[in-house]
């Protein structure tokens, strides 16, 4: 009888501590189970608060009156976009240091343009297109969870933009899907081990392609029930369809309302059938939307458009978070809503209204910069190519000639800052070994040296910038150095609501989400954590 109770003892304590060891090989209990990461791009805090009588309870309002609302938060860098900007909110890191500093980097080799996330050893799954996470040269939220869980918490990745699902998904998710601009199909890259049969049975299904056809983007509400609209607009509604003989029908879907639509309908999916946040393991799913300017409107004012975006956002919020209220719960779920940072409207006001612009043509520019090194330094094609504001120099031409690269650069600035509608000039030196003003220093965290021209202009605010050499890059560009006020949303069980009013840099978004997940932050996350509890 002593020995059978003894027996039972040692059972017990044995069944005791294998309970133990598997409580801690896992997350305690009160760590989110799910984590929702949602950048949208170009989200902007002014229309929020516009329209914020038009939003209904479960969206926008719901992360405002239950979670941490940022509502100026920093990025301090020139020249964002959607890759940049992302990139910075999911590292905690400047482009200098993350490797990401724009969408597009200009190519010596081939002398044009390529996406920076380019890469011909990743294949396309339901694309041509070769994409990795290479140029990501630092850890991101996403790769640390993977880490933190021993690759057992699921991370994946869903956006209309590629290089955005890229980016939300950093270098160790179990997948990334974007829709193809030629096809409308999900696609992805085979440096992903994963393809979700979801996305795989969507594509020969439910392809968007069959479906687009009966598709219309309209008004959500009265016209007369948009606020700040002017007074004929209330008389003539929009309607854009995507017709099956528009070649560009899936890039103009993929900038429209209706693709928020599709990503959240795809993320639902996703928590469904792949069990998010219900495995026993912290997972992740990181979402692209759009609530950028809609850049194909059909009389140039495109106010209405940009509201009814902002209101079906809402609605695809609202319908998101009641999908995980109704399989995981709020309670077990941490979200994180963030803005890339930027907001560019292409508009250029009437010329009735007389405001100072100009238009500057890199061709011309190109060719005066080259006929003055000519002058100086003798015959040649001393400039070898330009992009997004860099003038790119003949470095084989310059070896040859055994001429000083920084010397030939300085002669380029100095002709550059001369021409109209140029009102600084950059160095590769001082941008990235002396930045002496404030303007070369936000340059400075804002630039990779292996993307770096060898002279970075700035051009005159309400000028446009006609660059007619490179293809798919014909349009002119209006510049705009207003600064921008962007939200960020920081929701879940331990998260105190509030207001922050206060200036927040990006980079403190990274580890502060980090910190409330108890992961460590990035490896280059560059701001400590807020502090967001009770």
């Amino acid at each position: 009888m002593h020995k059978n109770k003894q027996i039972n003892r040692i059972l017990t304590s044995i069944v005791a501590s294998m309970v133990a060891l598997s409580a801690l090989s896992q997350d305690p209990g009160d760590r989110p189970r799910l984590v929702i990461g949602i950048v949208i791009d170009q989200l902007n805090s002014d229309c929020l608060d516009l329209l914020q009588s038009r939003f209904g309870e479960a969206g926008f309002k719901r992360l405002m009156r239950e979670g941490a609302f940022l509502e100026n938060v920093e990025f301090d860098v020139p020249d964002l976009d959607i890759a940049s900007g992302t990139a910075m909110l999911m590292s905690g890191a400047y482009p200098s240091v993350n490797g990401i500093q724009c969408t597009y980097v200009y190519d010596r080799k081939h002398g044009k343009p390529q996406y920076i996330l380019a890469d011909p050893s990743s294949m396309g799954n339901f694309t041509d297109d070769a994409y990795s996470p290479a140029a990501y040269k630092v850890s991101t939220l996403a790769d640390e969870l993977r880490v933190h869980t021993s690759g057992m918490g699921y991370v994946h990745s869903l956006a209309a933009d590629p290089q955005q699902a890229i980016l939300l998904a950093g270098h160790a998710a179990n997948s990334a899907f974007w829709i193809n601009d030629i096809t409308g199909n999900w696609a992805s890259t085979t440096f992903y081990r994963t393809s979700p049969q979801i996305l795989t049975g969507r594509n020969y299904r439910l392809p968007l392609a069959t479906r687009l056809d009966t598709m219309s983007w309209v008004p959500s509400i009265p016209l007369d029930r948009y606020p700040d609209i002017l007074s004929f607009k209330k008389y003539y509604p929009f309607r854009y369809i995507y017709s099956s003989s528009d070649r560009d029908r899936f890039r103009k879907f993929k900038k429209s309302a209706l693709a928020n639509n599709e990503v959240t309908t795809v993320a639902i999916e996703y928590l469904n059938t792949l069990k998010l946040g219900r495995r026993g393991q912290t997972d992740m799913l990181c979402l692209g939307y759009t609530a950028a300017p809609y850049m194909y409107s059909t009389d140039g004012d495109n106010r209405v458009e940009n509201q009814d975006l902002y209101l079906r956002l809402d609605q695809e919020l609202g319908r998101l978070f009641a999908e995980i209220d109704k399989n995981v719960g709020m309670s077990n779920t941490l979200v994180f809503v963030a803005s890339t940072g930027y907001y560019y409207d292409n508009t250029r006001p009437a010329e009735r209204f007389n405001i100072p612009t100009g238009e500057f043509y890199p061709e011309r520019a190109i060719s005066l910069l080259n006929m003055y090194l000519m002058a100086i330094y003798g015959n040649g094609q001393w400039v070898e190519g330009y992009f997004n504001r860099h003038f790119f120099l003949n470095h084989e031409l310059i070896k040859e000639k055994k001429l000083s690269l920084d010397e030939v650069r300085a002669k380029s600035s100095e002709l550059l800052r001369q021409m109209s509608g140029i009102t600084a000039a950059y160095t590769f030196e001082e941008i990235l070994n002396n930045p002496a003003s404030a303007e070369a220093r936000a340059l400075h965290k804002s630039t990779v040296p292996a993307y770096c021209g060898d002279v970075v202009v700035e051009v005159s605010p309400g000028w446009l910038i006609m660059d007619r050499g490179n293809d798919n890059f014909d349009e002119a560009k209006l510049i705009r150095t207003n600064a921008v006020s962007t939200p960020v949303f920081i929701m879940g069980p331990t998260v105190k609501p509030q207001k922050i009013t206060t200036p927040v840099e990006a980079t403190a978004i990274a580890p502060t989400v980090a910190s409330i997940l108890r992961i460590r932050s990035p490896n280059a996350a560059q701001s400590t954590p807020l502090y967001l509890g009770y």
